[in-house]
């Protein structure tokens, strides 16, 4: 499949042992950039690994935040996602920097720097995650086709399972089958969302003022137990374990003027891809408050409800059905990437190779037996409910990859002249402090609140 030799690279120095192998190691350096290539060849060798990573920005677990934020409050919290989006940018940079000096994923790096039962423990919140994360891809996708297709709730998540053989199909068939696949969804989300827009005509002096904070979401449990969720849908944690290692697959020259060149052009690829998330998951919130919110709809929070509504309130017949072939683009979208992470973080911290079909059809069993309980017991309304509090979980685990990441990168002695300057290691540790920060205030909110607050 590729020329890509089977020794694992040269250790950097400041580990407590070598790298066991490479990071997903059937599509490792498979993809070659072309030597002595212009600017814009190189960088098209090098775009792909940063949309991958972008579809975890726009997520279903976004759609239930973006949608419960925009109805209820209006458009304050768009100025969450343009911090939360800002973050991402920066620290998913940390992640392919990580990836290309060291020759580590984040989940490698964690193994070979910290003791085993503290790697084990990080292992065990990262499949937290993964779990919670695949949860709200699969009730989304199963949401939309219900919309849709009228099938039911349950069989819906159960068909989400058939995403293992499409991820085994397409990486058989090379990496870029994958990425193609991926961008061309993204493409038929923004056209959807581009479209409800200019149906929804929001006022454009609301909608800037929106991006400027405000103390009031602090203040307000409520608003910030919805500004957290939304915080937990932008910067996900198996991002930044995913984004670490598909950088790999570009076979780039080892030296430090390859590395070099291969962070500045995987750089411009993830921050473009996030800037077209930050338009997603924006508009979706855009549209919540022009459509529901403006109009004193302000209780609207579920998919499903706002499928119904957007067309007859927007007098515009194909609002609804646009809303509903965005939702299954995403879903279907966060599926592939998802089950990529899963395998990247086990095989990462644990050194364990299984078959990928196996690995992931292990990661969506664990996110499938919960939604079609809840979805069974409870039916879309409890599923919807349960989408919010996905991302809240997120959340709450973000710190412990974060951290590592920003430490990882920071230290000399682990990237040499790659190591962030001062003023990274600032912004870094800012973000990770403010991260930590709301959690620990979403948690003392949260246990005072007999209701209100939560999802």
């Amino acid at each position: 499949m590729s020329d890509t030799p089977s020794t694992p690279p040269e250790p950097t120095g400041g580990w407590r042992q070598t790298p066991a192998g490479r990071s997903l190691p059937e599509s490792h350096g498979t993809l070659a950039v072309p030597a002595g290539a212009g600017f814009w060849r190189k960088l098209l060798a090098f775009s792909g690994p940063g949309y991958l990573v972008a579809v975890g920005y726009m997520d279903p677990g976004n759609w239930a935040t973006d949608l419960a934020g925009g109805s209820r409050f209006g458009y304050t919290l768009l100025s969450v996602i343009l911090l939360s989006n800002l973050m991402a940018i920066l620290l998913q940079s940390l992640c392919l920097k990580l990836g290309i000096v060291t020759g580590r994923d984040l989940a490698q790096a964690c193994r070979d720097h910290y003791s085993r039962p503290v790697a084990l423990g990080l292992w065990l919140l990262c499949e937290a995650a993964i779990c919670a994360c695949d949860l709200a891809e699969v009730i989304g996708t199963a949401i939309a086709l219900n919309l849709l297709f009228g099938l039911p709730l349950v069989w819906g998540v159960c068909l989400t399972a058939l995403d293992v053989l499409v991820v085994l199909w397409l990486t058989q068939h090379g990496f870029r089958w994958l990425e193609a696949l991926v961008v061309s969804l993204i493409l038929i989300i923004g056209l959807c969302f581009g479209l409800e827009i200019l149906f929804a005509r929001p006022a454009l002096r609301d909608v800037l003022g929106g991006f400027l904070p405000t103390a009031q979401i602090l203040r307000d449990p409520a608003m910030l137990y919805i500004a957290i969720g939304i915080l937990g849908a932008t910067v996900m944690p198996h991002n930044l374990y995913l984004h670490s290692s598909i950088v790999q697959t570009r076979k780039y020259e080892p030296d430090a003027r390859g590395k070099r060149e291969a962070i500045k052009f995987a750089t411009i690829d993830s921050t473009v891809a996030l800037m077209f998330a930050l338009f997603i998951n924006a508009a979706i919130l855009i549209v919540a408050a022009a459509t529901f919110h403006q109009q004193g709809r302000r209780d609207v929070a579920e998919i499903q409800e706002a499928y119904q509504l957007l067309s007859p309130m927007l007098g515009v017949g194909l609002a609804g059905t646009l809303f509903a072939v965005a939702l299954l683009a995403s879903g279907q979208n966060s599926t592939l990437t998802g089950t990529l992470a899963g395998q990247i973080v086990m095989e990462g911290f644990l050194n364990v190779r299984l078959r990928p079909w196996l690995r992931r059809l292990i990661t969506r069993g664990l996110a499938i037996i919960p939604a079609a309980l809840v979805s069974g017991l409870y039916g879309v309304s409890g599923a919807a409910k349960l989408l919010v509090l996905s991302q809240v979980v997120l959340s709450l685990q973000l710190p412990f990859a974060v951290i590592p990441l920003v430490k990882f990168t920071s230290e000399k002695a682990k990237m040499g002249e790659f190591a962030n300057p001062p003023w990274v290691k600032l912004l870094a540790w800012t973000t990770a402090a403010v991260i930590v920060g709301l959690n620990l205030k979403l948690l003392l909110d949260c246990s005072g609140l007999t209701g209100g607050a939560g999802p």
